[in-house]
């Protein structure tokens, strides 16, 4: 039996779609860090709830053998 596994790809940047805020994923603090733009940080509003532009047209799954729609066969 094959079994087939893809690698799952992360998000490693957003930006807030209300204030322009903009975060960059750190794996070494595992969080995420305000980007800095013109060497200031790009904190955007202190007031805004978020809302960031990961959304359906992220694909989170790479198809690495290109047959991730095949089914597994035994």
């Amino acid at each position: 039996m094959r079994v087939m596994t893809s690698p799952i790809d992360t998000p490693d940047e957003r930006v807030c779609e209300r204030c322009g805020r903009i975060e960059h994923w750190n794996d070494d603090t595992i969080t995420w860090n305000v980007a800095e733009q013109d060497e200031n940080p790009a904190i955007g509003s202190v007031y805004c709830i978020h809302e960031w532009d990961i959304n359906g047209a992220f694909v989170p799954v790479s198809d690495v053998d290109g047959d991730a729609d095949v089914d597994a066969k035994a």
